[in-house]
């Protein structure tokens, strides 16, 4: 109930202080779902099921385009709430930071690199992971038709841990994921599927998802994806996630 109430305040508080409309979208990273060009805020939340109970993850996250624009910069401020083993717990999680560079981008495709430090800030163990985390990730965005309705995004992304506690596991996972979305109107469906293999625990833990989205004005828009795992190693059971994005 907490999350619930920090992202309605957020959003409200925020949609009061800015309205201003979006332009046309011109290329795969500038569509409203997946924006680099645009000043961006998105609140989501994610509940999930695990076998030792639940997680709920309140995020903010802001991205803000810098120079030409061919870069931005990415913050993100979760708020954490466990209920696993009979211990409930509360508070902010693991903050990151990150920088985003498109070296080619087209009206159809373009490519897009990040870089993302997650750092060791949970204010207790048992909301964030305890390790200082580098990730790379390499992005592929691309129309399938000539109309622009489907939209194809690929990633290619690799986390590692480079310092925090030795009483944590070590973060060296590997991850491949696609995105098919389908623009119709002011909606849009997608299709989700994400293979993560970790190597410190010899295992896969993939997931995917359904999303439905609609935008409700020019420049904001409502999303909601359930979610299933799936794997030998699957980090959790099922989970769903509603988020709030307003461009400007």
């Amino acid at each position: 109930m907490k999350n619930v109430i920090f992202i309605l305040f957020f959003y409200l508080f925020y949609c009061t202080v800015h309205s201003q409309g979006t332009e046309n979208e011109e290329n795969p990273f500038e569509e409203g779902r997946i924006n680099y060009f645009k000043k961006t805020i998105l609140v989501f939340n994610e509940y999930l099921d695990t076998k030792k109970g639940s997680f709920n993850t309140t995020n903010v996250r802001l991205i803000l385009p810098i120079g030409n624009k061919s870069w931005n910069v990415r913050a993100d401020i979760p708020l954490v709430s466990t209920n696993t083993e009979s211990i409930y717990k509360t508070g902010l999680g693991d903050l990151s930071v990150g920088a985003t560079y498109i070296p080619y981008i087209d009206k159809k495709r373009g490519i897009a690199f990040r870089t993302r430090i997650v750092t060791n800030s949970a204010i207790d163990p048992k909301l964030g992971s305890g390790k200082w985390i580098i990730v790379p990730t390499l992005y592929y965005g691309s129309y399938l038709d000539n109309n622009r309705r489907y939209l194809w995004f690929s990633s290619l992304e690799y986390q590692s841990s480079f310092a925090g506690s030795n009483n944590r596991n070590t973060i060296n996972t590997t991850l491949y994921e696609n995105l098919l979305l389908r623009y119709f109107g002011k909606n849009w469906i997608g299709a989700d599927i994400a293979f993560r293999y970790n190597a410190t625990l010899d295992g896969f833990q993939n997931n995917s998802y359904l999303e439905f989205g609609r935008k409700f004005t020019p420049n904001n828009m409502f999303y909601i994806h359930p979610s299933v795992a799936f794997g030998g190693q699957k980090a959790y059971n099922y989970g769903i996630e509603v988020g709030i994005l307003t461009l400007f």
